[in-house]
């Protein structure tokens, strides 16, 4: 991983005017707002990009490749996001994107449509031959996987270690590449990505060791280009050889419904996964087998580097998994879930303990809930912080002050003012009192 965790969303606090719109939203609570600044608190991030939406003066920005970094590569290779396909009207096909993919640069189109629907059958027997904790939870959503490690590390042996959609058509292609002649160290894998997760999930890859993705191109970076090819092209051919079952994984529930004969339960929305994971840790939904989370609302097509709005795509998308591609890539009736599984284990982060110590963990625990209880409780965000809760937390790591909310500075401006004027009032012995007039 390196010595330091790579983070995609990053913030230019030039743009930022300390607005706290971001420390609301943020599902880890990993943004403050000090000094008329936001802060995003690295080991808590977990790159899901919520305050990419929220933030009106757009001082949160999202790390992605330009698309002239394809030129860096003799051969690369192009692995199309099913989401991408949500962005274009109906009247534009799936040739048609990747016959314009083709046309900015591309020498080769890989849909991870395919490779979804390969892990899907993957997950299936995988689930289906392994005691597995359940409720079982879906790999596939870094922001999700991330949620899991920083919040809710007694459910990581819940998690399906088996690669994602990205990963493994990315090691598809690569072969393929290889196996026909070319060169590997000219061939560059490049995923076409609907959020900033996935940069992430490729710089510092978790369970997956090192990514077969060598770059992450936004959608929205490749959305005006592609357009323009895609309105000069004049005839395609057949190249789409994903079906819709796979194009169904950009949005929510595409992966549940091809598990079979599964009860699961599929979330989208960082939130609503936080209160369904919350749930599980109270040992609830103990019917449910298994929980597709993702982190945006509507899923995939809901990320923030997407460029249209996600319930016009989701409808788009829906139309184009109706679609029946002339022809077709083979997929192994029985795929090898071996051949899926992450390399190494995935470790707690470990950022909300307070101590490492842990009898100091509960000491201090304790004084958290005497400073809470002691603040209003409204949840203002005045102080810089997402809640009272959070404040009291950042007080007991010595990181703030009790004064920092102003409901408190108040209280003890209102006390200082009547100890001044009862104060005034006395005079010392040696002068004694004033004579009446």
């Amino acid at each position: 991983m390196g010595n330091k965790y790579f983070h995609s969303v990053t913030l230019d606090s030039d743009l930022c005017r300390g607005c706290t719109n971001c420390i609301k939203r943020c599902p880890t609570e990993a943004i403050r707002v000090r000094e008329g600044k936001a802060k995003i608190i690295d080991e808590r991030c977990i790159d899901c990009g919520e305050c990419l939406r929220i933030c009106p003066y757009h001082a949160k920005l999202a790390l992605s490749d330009p698309l002239d970094r394809i030129k860096q590569y003799k051969y690369p290779v192009a692995l199309p996001a099913p989401s991408l396909y949500g962005q274009f009207g109906s009247k534009v096909s799936v040739d048609q994107i990747i016959a314009g993919l083709l046309e900015i640069g591309f020498c080769q189109v890989e849909e991870v449509a395919y490779g979804a629907e390969l892990v899907s059958r993957a997950f299936a027997a995988f689930l289906k031959e392994n005691p597995f904790p359940r409720p079982a939870i879906s790999s596939a959503c870094p922001a999700v996987l991330r949620l899991v490690q920083v919040k809710f590390p007694e459910l990581l042996n819940h998690i399906v270690p088996l690669n994602s959609p990205m990963e493994t058509t990315a090691r598809l292609a690569r072969a393929r590449m290889v196996d026909a002649g070319y060169p590997p160290e000219e061939v560059g894998i490049f995923f076409i990505t609907p959020c900033a997760a996935k940069v992430t999930a490729v710089k510092n890859p978790l369970g997956t060791g090192k990514s077969a993705v060598d770059g992450v191109i936004g959608i929205a970076d490749v959305f005006g280009p592609l357009s323009k090819a895609i309105n000069k092209l004049e005839e395609t051919g057949n190249l789409r050889q994903s079906t819709g079952k796979g194009v169904g994984w950009a949005v929510t529930g595409g992966e549940s419904r091809l598990l079979g004969d599964i009860r699961y339960l599929a979330v989208d929305g960082l939130m609503n996964v936080n209160q369904v994971f919350e749930e599980v840790m109270m040992g609830k939904l103990k019917e449910i087998e298994f929980i597709e989370g993702l982190a945006c609302v509507g899923g995939c097509v809901g990320g923030p580097l997407t460029v249209v709005n996600p319930f016009v795509a989701k409808a788009r998308i829906l139309r184009c998994a109706q679609e029946v591609p002339p022809v077709l890539r083979e997929l192994p009736p029985r795929p090898n879930w071996q051949d899926l599984l992450w390399k190494e284990k995935i470790h707690p982060v470990g950022a909300l303990r307070l101590d490492d110590d842990m009898s100091v963990a509960i000491q201090k625990m304790e004084t958290m809930e005497r400073i809470s209880e002691s603040l209003p409780g409204l949840d203002c965000g005045s102080c810089g912080a997402p809640t009272c809760v959070a404040l009291a937390e950042d007080i007991v790591r010595r990181q703030a002050d009790e004064v920092d909310c102003v409901f408190k500075l108040r209280e003890k401006v209102t006390q200082l003012a009547e100890m001044m004027v009862e104060l005034s009032s006395k005079l010392p012995p040696s002068i004694g009192k004033k004579e009446k007039e």
